[in-house]
């Protein structure tokens, strides 16, 4: 299980004390094959969802202090034994990606975000038990940098989503925007395409803004994780409005430039999205 997923979230970087970058890596080599799982490959959904499935089986076990019966559960078995993790955070994760597999469209904000709620902000709560940083304020703080990354991966990704069956932009937006989904399939940006991404990026921007204040709760290397984390995916926002909501040519990227100036904005943190 591979970890080259998940590129908006933090890894197990320089940044992140040697001690801790087992868990983070086990963490995110399970969210890399279950998503997987649910999205590469020409697997049907009958066979996605029994593998998913199976998935949910090792946890189920894990968590009633079982060793696994597959052997690639072993390492998250031990890391979760280890650090005292809380399965049901892996099993939302399991929740959102057999979702996935059946649902392409959702009718409003709150359905989305709560799409969010199970795909994302599990990560970054575990993140926070291994660091011993668990409080009601800040897992508030990282559900709302978790979903925000979440979102702006969406966004990059329409042209992507849209290859695969699937518009995560509300159905309540486009309605409200007078945007047809033929526009996705055409890649065609029109004024009320361009107004359509413009509100949700400030939304989502809105997001971050929430969360950020979780840098300063976070311990020295963590914190400056973070950081870099919220920075990348404002400057992230800023491409898009920069190109006027046309990901359809270019899924905007961040180049070295872009991480000189998420470099700069992470050590002066204090105004967020300057």
């Amino acid at each position: 299980m591979p970890v080259d997923h998940y590129e908006n979230f933090p890894v197990a970087s320089l940044l992140v004390p040697r001690r801790l970058r087992r868990p983070i890596e086990a963490i995110y080599r399970f969210a890399r094959a279950a998503d997987d799982i649910a999205d590469e490959g020409e697997a049907s959904d009958a066979e996605r969802l029994a593998a998913l499935t199976s998935f949910a089986g090792e946890l189920a076990r894990i968590g009633r202090g079982l060793e696994p019966e597959r052997a690639e559960f072993a390492e998250l078995a031990a890391v979760i034994r280890q650090w005292q993790l809380p399965v049901g955070l892996f099993e939302e994760l399991l929740d959102a990606f057999a979702q996935d597999v059946v649902r392409k469209r959702y009718a409003d904000w709150a359905e989305l975000l709560d799409y969010c709620r199970r795909s994302a902000n599990p990560v970054g709560r575990l993140v926070l038990h291994l660091f011993d940083r668990v409080s009601e304020a800040n897992q508030r703080r990282s559900d709302c940098i978790c979903s925000a990354l979440q979102l702006i991966n969406f966004w990059q990704d329409i042209a992507i989503d849209w290859s695969k069956g699937r518009v995560y932009l509300p159905q309540s937006d486009l309605a409200r925007f007078a945007v047809g989904e033929e526009l996705i399939a055409a890649g065609t940006c029109t004024p009320e395409w361009t107004a359509l991404l413009d509100y949700e990026i400030e939304r989502t921007r809105q997001l971050i803004d929430e969360g950020a204040a979780l840098v300063d709760e976070l311990p020295g290397r963590l914190g400056w994780e973070i950081r870099l984390t919220v920075q990348g995916g404002l400057r992230i926002l800023e491409r898009i409005g920069r190109v006027r909501g046309d990901v359809f040519r270019q899924r905007p990227v961040l180049g070295a430039g872009d991480w000189l100036r998420v470099g700069w904005r992470a050590l002066r943190m204090g105004v967020v999205g300057e």
